[in-house]
């Protein structure tokens, strides 16, 4: 029996040699995704339908550690955007190591005084349904066959896909509610089954790809606070063990975990971290 090795703490999370591509880049957690890789000294690609503020980010990726910083727009609904995309990234870098799964559509409803009716499920629009389901699902496969596949190539990666609490428990409609009990609007059908798609899809690219060398894991966030009104944040709180909403940088060790050596024996796995929302 081998003896085991003596890797150092930081050493198991340490990502100098690798190339991380994150989808979703420039929303809230993707720009935190971004970071805590960047940290860990990583080559960033930084994919979204958008990247306008992309110098800025990329010159904070690199003072937070990158070793290299690619920004790229990209559609993941779009297989030529995606294989553009790949070769870029194979161009600058020479390989790709690490898949953030992260782009998604959290469905809302545009007009207040329209977003009850609207949300309902009785009346939920069919476009919506299949739009959300394109980038959440349909987005999320592309990415890991197109990029993933060289990865299963080179015999080794780590792809993260970001599912969520609501793809493992149902929403709280409650949560959406006034505090004199008024419902404003109802969390949409299609969120929690991308989400729940995005679990089952995890389990079966991890055990395809296992004896290639490449890891599939899911991470699910909890809620996150950003700018909600004081009830909305005081009812999500309420429902956690730890009496809070996430901060957008909770998940940053979470991340590391599951995209470098630390999780090297983990895989077709969900990683819930939501300060207790689904143990209750």
């Amino acid at each position: 029996m081998n003896a085991p090795s003596a890797m150092s703490a930081s050493s198991l999370f340490d990502l100098h040699d690798r190339t991380a591509v994150v989808t979703g880049a420039m929303g809230l957690l993707g720009k935190e995704h971004c970071r805590a890789l960047a940290s860990a000294g990583a080559r960033i690609v930084a994919t979204d339908l958008d990247t306008g503020s992309a110098l800025s980010f990329a010159e904070e990726l690199r003072a937070r550690g990158a070793s290299g910083v690619l920004m790229m727009d990209a559609d993941v609904t779009s297989p030529e955007s995606l294989l553009a995309l790949r070769d870029a990234a194979l161009e600058q870098f020479g390989a790709l190591d690490v898949l953030v799964n992260n782009a998604a559509i959290d469905d809302k409803v545009e007009l207040p005084a329209t977003a009850l009716e609207e949300s309902r499920f009785e009346q939920y629009a069919l476009r919506r349904w299949r739009r959300a389901l394109d980038v959440n699902v349909t987005g999320v496969f592309l990415a890991s066959q197109i990029l993933g596949t060289e990865m299963a190539k080179a015999g080794r990666g780590s792809i993260v896909n970001v599912a969520s609490t609501y793809g493992v428990v149902a929403p709280d409609q409650a949560l959406y509610r006034t505090p004199q009990g008024e419902q404003t609007f109802f969390k949409s059908p299609v969120y929690p089954t991308s989400k729940g798609a995005v679990l089952s899809f995890t389990r079966y690219l991890a055990a395809y790809w296992g004896d290639a060398g490449v890891r599939v894991n899911a991470l699910s966030p909890g809620g996150v606070q950003n700018g909600q009104d004081a009830h909305f944040v005081a009812s999500y709180s309420s429902r956690t063990l730890l009496g809070r909403m996430a901060r957008p940088d909770d998940y940053r060790g979470a991340l590391l975990f599951l995209a470098s050596d630390a999780s090297a024996y983990v895989t077709g796995t969900n990683l819930i971290v939501d300060g207790g929302w689904t143990a209750k």
